[in-house]
């Protein structure tokens, strides 16, 4: 990500230069999210607000903290929610094994989506640590 300092004698602003849409951490994590959607149609209708409502939310919320620490005024705040998008990377890592446990679909289908949890995670670091 890059930043334009602009600065006068009593402000600093960091303003972004790229835009959340042209993140590719943010476009994988969108992805992500198409698949977690057409995934929970498989699992049993009595799950609706129970798995299925809290693997949706905690799927949404990857892209849309990647897309609001973008849109915040400095590194910090952008590290901070790619730190949140982050912990939402792990707890759908941790649903959706539990949805293989409890036998409610097979490993085939979830270890493509944990495959990119984990390639979101090691982006979510990298990002991170270049706003150092």
């Amino acid at each position: 990500m890059k930043y334009k300092v602009v600065s006068n004698k009593y402000l600093v602003i960091f303003i972004s230069m790229n835009k959340h849409e042209d993140l590719k951490i943010w476009n994988k994590a969108m992805d992500l999210v198409e698949s977690v959607y057409i995934l929970m149609k498989e699992l049993p209708d009595d799950e609706k607000f129970g798995l299925i409502s809290q693997i949706k939310r905690c799927s949404v919320s990857i892209p849309s903290n990647i897309a609001e620490g973008a849109g915040r005024n400095s590194k910090n705040e952008f590290r901070h929610f790619l730190s949140i998008a982050n912990g939402s990377t792990t707890e759908l890592e941790t649903q959706l094994l539990l949805i293989e446990r409890l036998n409610f679909v097979g490993n085939e289908r979830v270890k493509p989506l944990l495959n990119v949890c984990g390639e979101l995670r090691r982006m979510n670091y990298s990002l991170q640590k270049s706003l150092k």
